[in-house]
């Protein structure tokens, strides 16, 4: 991805992709928390119809770790997968704080039953196709597929 295409990203940051049967999210970020967090962002998307529409009610740590940045990354979207499942809720908002290959952060958001939210599409789990964090262009880059 050029210059111009991450910086046109870095408004959002973050996206979808498509991916055969499954769909990729990606995160952008001046830092890899920051990348993190949008990554996140882009796996709640999938989640909901419109994401505007979660209301950051409650906040929920959440930890995990890996042995490299990629594996960590996948790791963060397992672990909010399985929050969200056990806690029957869905996020919006989220914070990050890596020290070497372990996260601590938070999730914020709403329980399904609090309010209209339209589901989108049952995420199974994040997985290692095209994952890769990175920096690229100035900015780090978190992105992995999921499982739908």
């Amino acid at each position: 991805m050029g210059q111009e295409g991450m910086e046109k990203l870095r408004g959002a940051g973050w996206e979808t992709f498509d991916h055969v049967a499954d769909i990729g999210v990606r995160g952008i970020g001046l830092t890899v928390e920051e990348a993190f967090e949008n990554g996140a962002k882009a796996l709640f998307s999938i989640m909901v119809e419109d994401l505007s529409e979660v209301i950051p009610r409650e906040t929920v740590p959440v930890s995990c770790s890996s042995y490299d940045l990629t594996g960590l990354f996948v790791a963060w979207l397992n672990e909010l997968i399985g929050v969200a499942d056990i806690r029957e809720m869905v996020f919006r908002e989220f914070t990050v704080q890596i020290n070497n290959v372990s996260l601590k952060g938070t999730a914020k958001g709403q329980r399904w039953d609090q309010g209209n939210i339209s589901r989108g599409i049952e995420v199974k789990g994040a997985t290692f196709t095209k994952a890769i964090v990175e920096k690229s262009n100035g900015f780090y880059v978190a992105q992995c597929v999921v499982d739908v």
